[in-house]
Parts: structure tokens; C-alpha cells; sequence
């Protein structure tokens, strides 16, 4: 856990601590489907940007599509305090 490191023609003795990195995020959906788009709400608010969540939507959905019906997102509208977001697909499912 001790190291020597060079920098700038210094020395420096460093530790190597753990620490625990809060990257993962559990929460439940609920969704009305029809057609070509899907209404998604009470979506909790999180601490990342919107486009992280557009991005986390997306995938979602669309990796859905051999177990439940996803498929190709054509678009995501999601707005950041709301805790709504609509999905639309390309192809109707």
C-alpha cells in the first residue's frame, strides 16, 4: 500500500487507501404503452445531467427489444424535475 513516486524531480511517498465509488443507481419505472410511444413517469431524480438520463432511458428501452417489445428509439424527451420522459420508437411494437 506504500509507494514511491517521482515527480519533478521530487520524491514523494504515497498510501493507497480504498475507497467506494457511488456509480449505481436502482429505481422503478412505470410505464404506459402505446404504438410508437411510451410514457415513462415517476422517474427519480438523480444526481447525473439530463443527457446521462436520455442516455440511460434509451439503452433501457432499447435493449428491451428481444424480451419485451423494445426496439430502435427514434427519440427520448426527457425533462429533469418533471420525472417524466416519453420514448418513441421508429417502428410501431
Amino acid at each position: 500500500s506504500r509507494h514511491c513516486v517521482n515527480l519533478d524531480s521530487r520524491t514523494a511517498n504515497v498510501t493507497v487507501k480504498p475507497f467506494e465509488l457511488d456509480l449505481g443507481f436502482q429505481f422503478e419505472l412505470h410505464v404506459r404503452v402505446s404504438g410508437k410511444r411510451i410514457n415513462v413517469s415517476e422517474i427519480p431524480e438523480l444526481p447525473i445531467p439530463e443527457d446521462w438520463m436520455r442516455d440511460k432511458l434509451e439503452l433501457a428501452f432499447y435493449k428491451t427489444e428481444q424480451a419485451a417489445g423494445g426496439g430502435e428509439i427514434e427519440n427520448v424527451t426527457y425533462t429533469q424535475g418533471s420525472g417524466t420522459a416519453v420514448i418513441t420508437f421508429l417502428k410501431p411494437g
